[in-house]
C-alpha cells in the first residue's frame, strides 16, 4: 500500500528547469522514496508497535485465551483471514467463505459462530488490523480518564466492507510513546444500523513477540455516556505464536458432521 517515485523522472524534470543545477550523486545519497497512505497519527502508532512492514511479513497468528471453561485456541491465516477456534467442547472454522461450526459432545453452543468466529482476532490484532484496505481515518476528541489525555483517531468503513461495516473504533493512544492505550467500539452486527453506544477495552499491558508488541491483557471496562467508567474484567492472552509460515490451508475446512452456518 505505497506509492514508489521514480527519481529519474523527477530528476530529469528538474533538469529540464534549470540546467545549471549541479549534478548530484544519488548512489550516494539516503532517500526515502515510499509516501504512506496512513495518517501520520496512526502511522506513529503502527511505528510503536513493531511497524507494518514486520506485521505484513508475518503468514499466521495463533493465541490462547484462558477461560473458565477451558482454553480457547484461535488460529488465523493473516493473508485471508481464514480462521480456527478450538474450543473444549467446540470448533469453529471460517473457509475464506463460509462459517462452520462442529459439536465436540452434546454440549450446545449458546453463541452466534458467524458473529464470533473473527471477534477476539479483530480485539487481539490491534493496532494493525485498523490497516486494512476500506479504512476512514479521523481525528476525534481526546479521551480524559484519570488525569490523563488520551488522542484519539476514529475509524468507519467504506460501504461494503466486511460483515460489519457500520461498524466503528475509536482508536486512544498515549501520546508520548504512541501506543495504544483504549479501543472505543460499537456493535452493529446484529441491528446492521450504525451503533450508538461505544464500549471500552483498556490495552496497558504489551508482550513483543518476533519484533510486534501486541496485547497479553484486555481490560473491559463498564460505560456510560460513551466513555469507560470501571473496570468489568480481564482476559489473558498467551502462547502467542507469530509465523511467516502460511498454517495449513486443510485445517480451515469444515470436517465431517459440521454444520455450516447461514
Amino acid at each position: 500500500m505505497k506509492k514508489y517515485i521514480f527519481l529519474a523522472l523527477a530528476i530529469s524534470v528538474l533538469a529540464c528547469k534549470n540546467k545549471t543545477t549541479p549534478a548530484i550523486d544519488y548512489s550516494q545519497e539516503t532517500l526515502d522514496v515510499t509516501t504512506s497512505i496512513y495518517p501520520e497519527n496512526i502511522t506513529k502508532v503502527f511505528g510503536a508497535h513493531g511497524g507494518l512492514d514486520t506485521w505484513n511479513g508475518m503468514k499466521s497468528l495463533e493465541f490462547t485465551m484462558k477461560k473458565l471453561n477451558g482454553d480457547e485456541v484461535t488460529t488465523t491465516n493473516l493473508k485471508n483471514r481464514k480462521s480456527l477456534i478450538e474450543m473444549p467442547h467446540h470448533t469453529i472454522g471460517f473457509d475464506g467463505e463460509d462459517v462452520w461450526l462442529k459439536n465436540k459432545d452434546t454440549a450446545t453452543y449458546k453463541g452466534n459462530p458467524k458473529f464470533y468466529y473473527n471477534l477476539m482476532f479483530y480485539f487481539y490484532a490491534m493496532p494493525f488490523i485498523l490497516a486494512d484496505d476500506g479504512i476512514i481515518y479521523e481525528d476525534v476528541a481526546a479521551l480524559e480518564f484519570e488525569g490523563q489525555s488520551y488522542p484519539g483517531i476514529k475509524i468507519s468503513y467504506e460501504s461494503g466492507v466486511g460483515e460489519s461495516p457500520e461498524d466503528e473504533y475509536i482508536l486512544y493512544y498515549d501520546s508520548e510513546t504512541h501506543k495504544m492505550t483504549w479501543l472505543g467500539y460499537t456493535v452493529t452486527y446484529f441491528s446492521k444500523e450504525k451503533g450508538k453506544e461505544f464500549h471500552f477495552i483498556k490495552y496497558n499491558n504489551w508482550q513483543t513477540v518476533e519484533g510486534l508488541v501486541l496485547p497479553e491483557t484486555l481490560t473491559w471496562y463498564n460505560y456510560e455516556n460513551n466513555l469507560p467508567t470501571e473496570k468489568r474484567n480481564d482476559l489473558p492472552f498467551t502462547d502467542i505464536k507469530l509465523s511467516k509460515e502460511e498454517p495449513d490451508t486443510d485445517m480451515f475446512e469444515a470436517p465431517a458432521g459440521a454444520t455450516i452456518i447461514d
